[in-house]
């Protein structure tokens, strides 16, 4: 099995209703997602995908959620913006442009992340 694997990010204000602690105010994250496509086979030049197009395809999320007050965008106005939902967020957006993608994984920082896969 193969794994490619490409990184972006954005940045995001939000707070957690129901949580008790600092996080229940509003703030914000620098936040880091990688992006993994796995499978079987390669293509004709030995690539499972091009680094540049899943690229794009990240970032052009990506860029849906920068700069933005997360609490009010879909579907974090109804669920919370915890990096769990957040990594399940994307990973259903992309799962939809993107053949073959096995994870999504967010880091808030640099010692925390949460990944969502099928």
């Amino acid at each position: 099995m193969y794994k490619v694997r490409v990184e972006g990010g954005f940045s995001s204000a939000h707070n957690l209703r129901g949580y008790k602690g600092k996080c229940e105010d509003l703030h914000g994250h620098n936040w880091r997602v990688e992006a993994a496509v796995a499978g079987d086979k390669l293509d004709r030049i030995g690539m499972l995908m091009d680094f540049k197009l899943l690229k794009e395809k990240l970032n052009a999320l990506l860029e849906t959620l920068d700069h933005k007050y997360l609490n009010k965008k879909k579907p974090f106005d109804k669920i919370n913006p915890t990096s769990e939902n957040i990594a399940r967020y994307i990973y259903d957006s992309l799962k939809l442009k993107i053949k073959g993608l096995s994870s999504v994984t967010v880091w808030e920082n640099n010692t925390s992340s949460a990944t969502y896969e099928e």
